[in-house]
């Protein structure tokens, strides 16, 4: 196997894990467990999810460099900076609203939407770069 075959099953893991997560899992929660536990639950996955999708992320962008696919590899690590970004700024972010909403500040509460479309928009946008880069890889 070569290192683009194996670059592109290794960004269709990541895109799947993406899609599954957010066409299943996280709607799956939100039906199965009631307001009070969805919220706390999510909050423990959330963290776990970026960490995969970094390092997934991480080693695709590696995986482009040693074959020679620079674009690829810049787009990787752009979806590699973009799962930092949710994770270490978005996401503590949008807790604290979220917080700060469930308390009575209905200013936190528009915030927390703001936010929380945010968050949507990037992983979105990630997606996106990941069919892109794999739609890249259909072309070489």
């Amino acid at each position: 196997m070569n290192l683009l075959t194996a670059l592109n099953g290794l960004l269709g893991a990541l895109l799947g894990s993406m899609l599954f997560f957010a066409a299943i899992v996280a709607p799956t929660v939100f039906r199965a467990l009631p307001g009070e536990a969805a919220g706390p639950f999510l909050r423990r996955l959330f963290p776990r999810y970026y960490l995969w999708g970094l390092a997934l992320a991480v080693l695709c962008t590696l995986m482009a460099l040693l074959a020679g696919a620079p674009v690829l590899s810049g787009t990787c690590g752009l979806v590699a900076l973009l799962f930092v970004y949710a994770r270490q700024w978005l996401v503590p972010r949008i807790n604290r609203e979220r917080d700060r909403q469930l308390s009575g500040d209905d200013a936190a509460g528009a915030l927390f939407r703001r936010l929380h479309l945010q968050s949507v928009l990037v992983n979105l946008l990630q997606i996106l770069l990941l069919a892109a880069a794999m739609a890249r890889l259909l072309l070489v």
